[in-house]
């Protein structure tokens, strides 16, 4: 089969500040931890609001020391909508680098994987494109919270 290679479409840049983890601890799956969020920006050319206060991250450290994440949260557009997000991602690093990023350094994107695959559910009419498509996203760890940057995949 030949196929034409998928395009990228900026959406969207998103910042969320979070409240300290929950630690759960050592589970059977691994080591769980709870992020909530509080609150954040979204900023780009297809979407702009905020993320609302009480989503999360439900993170779980491996034992191979990858972080896998389970993220819920929602969205509010400038034009009052309300967009639920839901989606998967990993987290891999030297443990020396997950270290640094706990401790609030600016660690280069180089320096370690964070995507995302965000999935999208709204109401809103002038949003429901985005029930209908593929989105990946990077991250980055900040001080206090985390950054992504996502692309509806495209044709």
């Amino acid at each position: 089969m030949e196929a034409p290679e998928p395009k990228l479409e900026h959406l969207f840049d998103i910042h969320a500040d979070l409240e300290a983890p929950q630690v759960v601890g050592p589970t059977p799956q691994g080591i769980r931890q709870i992020f909530i969020v509080k609150g954040g920006a979204v900023e780009g050319p297809r979407v702009k609001g905020k993320a609302l206060p009480g989503g999360g991250d439900w993170a779980l450290v491996r034992t191979d020391g990858a972080v896998q994440l389970d993220i819920r949260a929602t969205m509010q557009t400038d034009d009052g909508a309300l967009i639920y997000m839901t989606y998967g991602g990993l987290i891999v690093a030297e443990p020396s680098t997950f270290g640094r990023l706990l401790g609030g350094e600016d660690v280069a994107l180089s320096g370690y994987y964070f995507y995302v695959n965000p999935m999208f559910q709204t109401a809103a009419p002038q949003y429901a494109w985005l029930n209908r498509l593929i989105a990946i996203g990077r991250g980055k760890v900040v001080p206090g919270g985390v950054e992504y940057r996502v692309w509806a995949v495209t044709q």
